[in-house]
């Protein structure tokens, strides 16, 4: 046996139940281990203590061993012949040692037919402790699985909404369920106050900026801003835009994680398609190739949110790429689920930086293009509102692959 499974085996990787199985039946062994034997001795001490109504007690003479007990009865012909009771055929030191002989052996099977009986009945206790230790640490341990079901389930990325709301006697893993429900309340109510926030902000900055680019444009194209002042005025535009752009992506970003989708129906093959649209002139000028094969996709949620799925992933794939790169989107359908897949080519990412791409704000090493760094961030936080999920992988020899996969309209309750 090799050293890993010597370590598979080890008490010490066994799950809780089991180590509390192990120490159960390990303590009920022990202790039946010691009561057998107590049991033994007691036994033993018995039957030697009541070996004199058994076998008669032999007194010494000086003329040799004789009966101490009462005189054997004597027949009346032994009488008349007058034989003297010390003569009667029974009461020899002979018929002494062979009834000691008998209970000598009388005492051994005894005692080992008990050590035997009690060797099983202890065996078979043992094994029925184990079944009982293990149904009532399995019964003990269910609610705390329930506690690490929820806490793998949210930091998996499915929202603050769920709580445990554990039922019970009030004992030490019911007072954990309620506080892992009071943290998940305190969390809710951070992360909730940070995306109001986040979200009236950005609502609030969008006028000054509308009127700033209005302010701007006007003279421009009324041909009222000097020749010199020109280049000045349309950094700014770019800037406002540029602006403009981020603004917009965080009001997405804070729509995916405070607003609940509404159960409509879907299509990623649909948003697909107004994605290529939008992009086709942006991708012209970078000089990418897109190409693409939507099929249908059916999904629920909400159309504007799985349409920004597909705006941001081809948005990705054409800003994060090189010139005279190429681009492809495919959606369908496998049997659980509705996906929509963006490849495109780029520059070499290592499999440990594909996580930081999902972040808000990051944009890689090589920051081409004039991303916020929302794009992935957007996405993520859409897919996980949609109950769905988000992969990403390198490509061999530069760029990424980018998969997002939703429930299908059937399999979504109220679809």
């Amino acid at each position: 046996m090799n050293r890993a499974r010597l370590l598979c085996l080890s008490p010490h990787r066994l799950p809780l139940r089991g180590r509390l199985t192990l120490v159960t039946t390990a303590v009920f062994a022990v202790l039946g281990c010691g009561l057998l034997l107590l049991n033994w001795l007691s036994s033993r001490q018995l039957l030697e203590a009541y070996r004199d109504l058994v076998v008669p007690a032999t007194v010494t003479t000086g003329a040799g061993t004789t009966e101490a007990g009462p005189p054997a009865p004597v027949s009346g012909a032994a009488r008349a012949g007058g034989a003297e009771p010390s003569e009667v055929p029974g009461s020899t030191p002979a018929a002494t040692v062979d009834a000691a002989q008998a209970f000598d052996d009388f005492q051994n099977s005894v005692l080992g037919g008990l050590l035997q009986r009690s060797l099983l009945m202890l065996v078979a206790f043992t094994v029925l402790a184990a079944v009982l230790a293990w149904w009532a640490g399995r019964r003990s341990l269910r609610r705390l699985s329930q506690v690490t079901a929820a806490a793998r389930r949210i930091s998996s990325g499915s929202t603050l909404d769920e709580r445990l709301g554990l039922t019970g006697p009030h004992d030490e893993v019911r007072e954990l369920g309620d506080t892992f429900d009071e943290m998940l309340d305190r969390l809710d109510r951070s992360f909730t106050a940070q995306r109001r926030f986040t979200a009236h902000a950005s609502h609030e900055l969008r006028t000054p900026l509308t009127l700033q680019r209005t302010a701007l444009e006007i003279p421009l194209a009324q041909g009222r801003v000097p020749a010199g002042l020109k280049p000045a005025v349309q950094r700014a535009l770019d800037a406002n835009a540029r602006t403009e752009r981020l603004i917009a992506a965080l009001l997405t970003l804070a729509r995916g994680e405070t607003e609940t989708p509404a159960p409509q129906p879907a299509d990623l093959a649909d948003a697909a398609r107004d994605a290529l649209a939008d992009l086709a002139d942006e991708a012209r000028t970078a000089g990418i190739r897109i190409s693409g094969t939507p099929e249908p996709a059916p999904v629920a949620g909400d159309p504007a949110l799985i349409r920004q799925i597909a705006l941001n992933l081809l948005a990705n794939a054409v800003r994060h790429n090189h010139r005279d790169g190429t681009a492809a989107v495919a959606t369908g359908t496998t049997d659980t689920a509705a996906y929509i897949e963006v490849a495109n080519t780029g520059p070499v990412l290592a499999p440990d930086e594909i996580p930081a791409l999902f972040e808000a704000f990051h944009r890689g090493r090589e920051r081409r293009g004039n991303g916020a760094g929302l794009g992935l961030a957007v996405v993520r936080t859409i897919t996980v509102t949609h109950r769905g999920r988000v992969t990403a992988a390198p490509r061999a020899g530069g760029g990424l692959t980018v998969r997002v996969e939703l429930p299908l309209r059937s399999r979504v309750p109220g679809g």
